[in-house]
């Protein structure tokens, strides 16, 4: 059984207080809708990014009603270049079950929070210790390199009984007060963001450094130990950039799975002769320089090819004819908006 450093929850909780992070604008509230938001944004995203964001959405939706009377498509566009659009629906199929579950009102523990869409067990506790103070423990893989540090757990993570075990000394570190639980939670995720970082270490910043497991070893970069591997893959798409002679560019909206799901898109095929062949009458084809997005777990090998025809002869399948000044608005995936503003 760990041995659980004393005073860890007291040092955290007076070193974010006097060095923490302090300015964030999802900070110093205890609204829900706004954590909860800003929770999600943060999700593999660099808060440099969500800090443009944020304010734009909380303009378009200033509170979970707002958002949950919107159209997807609306949604998916204030959120087009974030990624991970999943967190886009998700995002608003919870706004819509806040509204018709819980009249409203974010439910107060993290236990019904985690039973909200895109909600996993993580955000759930940090929404109900940031605004309603409820001794629930984090654990997002910021919180993960700290503990195991600390604690000089070095059991694979991959193997799930250990993550809980993990879970379990997560909790047994929380402040006794509730009171303290939004700066302690605070705490964790600025220790894991600017000091204990995953590829270098700033120990002498650290206020539980005397307490530190792995620094007392000489290694902490050994944690955390998670042996399974992402599984990378490729996947080659062939875009078709068709324009008319009034300027516009036929897109579709993609399927509710899959890769840009929900999104809207030029016409995507799997060869260069399918996308030729899908627009017959379409003159003057370019092949615009292929390259690579990087996706988490895939590469995208996307090959774009332009071409003019007429608007009374579209591309075959569904979709409709996009004016310049409109597509700009809509839910686009980034490499997609990347080329149509090229």
């Amino acid at each position: 059984m760990k041995t659980l450093p004393k005073g860890f929850a007291r040092r955290m909780v007076e070193w974010q207080r006097l060095h923490g992070r302090q300015g964030l604008p999802w900070q110093n509230t205890q609204d829900p809708y706004r954590v909860w938001l800003s929770e999600i944004m943060l999700q593999q995203t660099q808060v440099s990014t969500v800090l443009d964001y944020f304010p734009r959405f909380l303009t378009r939706f200033p509170d979970v009603a707002s958002l949950a009377a919107a159209p997807q498509d609306d949604v998916l566009a204030l959120w087009s270049g974030l990624g991970y659009y999943s967190r886009a629906r998700n995002l608003h199929k919870c706004a819509q079950e806040v509204m018709g579950r819980f009249g409203g009102a974010f439910p107060r523990r993290a236990e019904d929070l985690q039973t909200l869409p895109g909600i996993g067990r993580s955000t759930a506790a940090a929404i109900a210790a940031f605004c309603f103070q409820e001794r629930a423990a984090i654990l997002d893989g910021n919180v993960k390199r700290v503990l195991t540090r600390v604690l000089g757990y070095g059991e694979d993570l991959a193997v799930s009984k250990n993550e809980k075990a993990l879970w379990a000394l997560a909790q047994d570190l929380l402040p006794a007060q509730a009171a303290d639980m939004p700066r302690y939670t605070q705490a964790l995720m600025d220790l894991g963001a600017t000091v204990c970082l995953p590829r270098k270490t700033q120990c002498e910043a650290c206020p539980v450094i005397t307490g530190c497991q792995a620094r007392a070893r000489g290694e902490p970069l050994a944690y955390p130990v998670k042996t399974r591997k992402l599984k990378r893959s490729s996947m080659t798409l062939w875009l078709l950039w068709a324009v008319n002679a009034q300027g516009q560019v036929w897109l579709q909206k993609r399927p509710d799975k899959g890769i840009w799901a929900g999104l809207f898109s030029l016409p995507v095929f799997d060869s260069e002769a399918d996308l030729l062949a899908a627009w017959a009458t379409g003159r003057d084809p370019q092949f615009v320089a292929p390259w690579k997005h990087v996706l988490t777990h895939r590469d995208l090998h996307l090959h774009p090819i332009h071409m003019l025809g007429s608007e009374e002869l579209p591309p075959v399948g569904e979709g409709q004819w996009v004016d310049a000044d409109v597509w700009p608005n809509l839910g686009l995936p980034a490499p997609i908006r990347a080329l149509l503003g090229s």
